[in-house]
């Protein structure tokens, strides 16, 4: 086989949308295309324009550029010969070429709430979103219709893509690029049936679509150029071979309607701007030239430098990345390409939910939409690391706002849909991350306003609330005990069977617990200051039980202790039983900002972790050594579900390491060199991303999703301690 560079790239626009495909310009996933809307932000995305395919024509040859593997095994056309060149910065550039001529296309994918230049302010800080600031604007059509979910869940924000080409060479040469649509969810695949039409409205320099299937209209989108002529003929490409999904053991033939192909004369010399777009075509919306292009980009570029202080003047060549892989004193310079990437990164995930108009993060792309756990993770690097308290504050309390029997959702909702209570330690990870916000700014005002939900959250789980999750009056210690579910982070489930069920009192749940004690104690105390004499009493009569509570579970955490392992027990399971497999679980109870644990269990629990887990791209979830250690996450589904908690490795846990280490080490130097895991976020996988999981085996190959919000936020969050 055709040794084709494979490494993806990934755009996306603040509401869930993105665009995404590989170096070598092949469509190697389901997730591959140019403009995947989430039409319920973040939510509801659909693949609408998978892409263009170019061809050239010179006096004496037609060049086809594209590459395209086919359900026959064939890679047709072959145009990664012709690629010459490939960059990210600032946006994916690709470049094809001959002695004679060169054409380089560029794609950019604009903030969808917050367009403008000049108005890139951190959005979310505001309280209620400004929404004057877009120009996406539905009007009726006698040949296109949208819904009025569909236009709801849009509103005024604004989903699109902009291509821009430009020709090089001694000759004038003809560009015909022939558009490739869909109307699909973004986790299935398109299949040619009578049933599914495109309809196409035909205008100056704009043409709009929209699918109809089965009588249904889809989502309406309209794409726009600067010159050439549009020649509507519509056909089906039957067939393609998506590879990555074949070795995921999923769905892996798609088919592509071609509703026409746009002829472009080109000089020497010249562009040609394209703009893809969500909705009707507005008569008010700005024009198109050639100049737009560089506008967007700049105005992406000068958003960026608002939210994270840069000057953009002083802003680092993209080419420094290999000096700075072979010299890394200054990685983690405010100046360096490595930081500064590693905050655009971080910003990928942060999106608006339509159903609250609140942000939220998108756990990881391709496939992931926003989950609670990680949310709550990820908020201290990506939003109190980079001093964006405004986002942590809007993202503390709207997730408060949804605390329900104590409880606060792993998985929320779009505008039709309930959000998804299954978690236990949601709602602890909440605790932390308030005190984390509180500690950083002082905000005792929004300490007052959201202490009932930390009083909801204590309250539920001393009296008990959902899936048996209940304080055990005898030692302090929260357990839980319901069949068929996973309430922990270690969270798969295959065939209605949990694989890490964890039931009983987990040990990292206990730590939380814990530490969510110790910061009720502190608020009560502080609050108790602010208040009248009344609620003075009543809040040092909290602050008391608060503390004496965490000194009891501060005792009973010594029930984890496994003295012959030096190590924590996994779980004390509802029999009473010790689980002593080694997880990083233990781990994570040493990072919190409570920590029940002593000075020498703290070192002999590292040492195990640092001997049997650490990987140089995080912890694996299972020592090596045991007999259920899975060390490749490959096969299909059910194969990598089985492997996901049983030696897989995760990236974040690199960040609970480190602070655990920094606690009990202090000064000595870390057991773990940065370079492996800077090198993957730079030249691996999805370039300028962190991928979700990697092989507990080496080479610890990267899988799962290609860019997870936990992963940079925990790199981010200590690569500068």
């Amino acid at each position: 086989m055709v040794d084709l560079d494979t490494r993806e790239w990934l755009l996306t626009n603040g509401l869930g949308s993105f665009a995404s495909g590989t170096v070598s310009d092949v469509r190697t996933r389901t997730y591959h295309g140019w403009l995947f809307a989430a039409t319920n932000s973040p939510s509801g995305r659909t693949l609408l324009f998978s892409h263009l395919e170019a061809s050239l024509e010179l006096p004496k040859q037609v060049i086809a550029l594209g590459t395209n593997f086919w359900g026959s095994g064939q890679i047709d056309p072959t145009g990664y010969e012709l690629l010459r060149h490939f960059d990210i910065k600032p946006v994916p550039k690709w470049v094809w070429g001959q002695d004679d001529w060169q054409l380089t296309r560029q794609l950019v994918m604009p903030n969808g709430w917050g367009e403008g230049k000049g108005r890139h302010s951190d959005a979310v800080t505001r309280r209620h979103y400004d929404t004057e600031n877009t120009d996406e604007t539905l009007s009726a059509s006698p040949t296109l219709s949208v819904t009025a979910s569909s236009a709801n869940a849009q509103g005024q924000l604004c989903h699109r893509l902009l291509i821009q080409y430009r020709y090089e060479g001694k000759d004038e040469a003809i560009l015909r690029l022939r558009l490739l649509i869909s109307d699909r969810d973004f986790h299935n695949h398109q299949k040619a049936t009578p049933q599914l039409q495109f309809s196409q409205l035909l205008g100056q320099r704009q043409v709009c679509f929209q699918g109809i299937n089965s009588g249904e209209f889809g989502t309406p989108w309209h794409l726009r150029w600067t010159q050439g002529s549009y020649q509507p003929d519509g056909f089906w490409y039957w067939n393609y071979h998506l590879p990555e999904e074949t070795r995921r053991g999923l769905s892996d033939r798609e088919d592509l309607y071609s509703p026409g192909y746009l002829t472009v004369n080109l000089a020497p010399g010249d562009v040609v701007t394209l703009e893809a777009k969500v909705g009707f075509p507005d008569l008010l919306q700005s024009s198109l030239n050639d100049d737009t292009f560089g506008e967007v980009v700049e105005a992406e570029q000068e958003r960026l430098s608002l939210i994270f202080g840069w000057d953009e003047k002083e802003t680092c060549d993209w080419g420094l990345w290999t000096r700075d892989l072979v010299n890394l004193k200054n990685y983690s310079s405010t100046q360096s390409p490595i930081w500064q990437q590693l905050l655009k990164a971080s910003d990928q995930f942060v999106v608006l939910r339509t159903s609250n108009r609140e942000p939220t993060f998108i756990a990881g792309y391709h496939w992931f939409n926003d989950r609670g756990r990680d949310t709550l993770i990820a908020l201290p690097g990506i939003a109190l690391l980079t001093q964006r308290f405004g986002l942590a504050k809007a993202l503390i309390q709207s997730l408060g706002n949804y605390c329900r029997h104590g409880l606060i959702p792993n998985m929320f909702p779009s505008l039709e849909s309930e959000p998804v209570y299954n978690s236990i330690d949601t709602a602890l990870w909440w605790i932390e991350s308030l005190g984390l916000y509180l500690e950083a700014t002082q905000d005792w005002l929004f300490l007052a306003e959201q202490y009932s939900v930390v009083q909801q959250i204590y309250k539920a789980f001393i009296g008990g609330t959902r899936y048996n999750i209940q304080v055990d009056a005898t030692d302090g210690l929260i357990g839980w005990d319901a069949r068929g579910v996973a309430l922990t982070w270690m969270d798969a489930v295959v065939d209605g069977q949990p694989v890490t069920p964890r039931c009983g009192k987990p040990v990292e749940i206990n730590a939380l617990w814990y530490s969510a004690l110790c910061w009720a104690s502190r608020w009560a105390e502080i609050l108790s200051e602010q208040e009248t004499v009344a609620e003075t009493s009543r809040f040092a009569k909290q602050a008391r039980r608060y503390s004496q509570q965490a000194q009891q579970v501060k005792d009973s955490l010594q029930q984890f202790w496994n003295s012959p392992l030096g190590y924590l027990y996994d779980t004390i399971e509802p029999d009473d039983r010790r689980n002593s497999q080694i997880r990083p679980n233990a781990v994570i109870a040493l990072s919190l900002n409570h920590c029940a644990f002593s000075i020498q269990q703290g070192r002999q629990i590292l040492q195990v972790a640092t001997e049997r887990l650490l990987t140089p791209y995080g912890l694996r979830t299972l020592d090596p050594g045991d007999r259920e250690y899975i060390g490749k996450y490959v096969g299909h589904p059910q194969q990598r579900d089985r492997s996901y908690h049983q030696g897989t490795v995760w990236c974040w846990l690199i960040g609970p390491f480190i602070r655990a280490w920094k606690r009990f080490y202090g000064t000595e130097p870390l057991p773990f060199e940065w370079e492996p895991l800077l090198e993957h976020f730079l030249t691996d996988s999805c370039l300028g991303s962190i991928s979700e999981i990697f092989d507990g085996d080496a080479p610890h190959t990267p899988r799962g999703a290609i860019a997870q919000a936990w992963s940079v936020a925990e790199v981010l969050r200590h690569l500068r301690n």
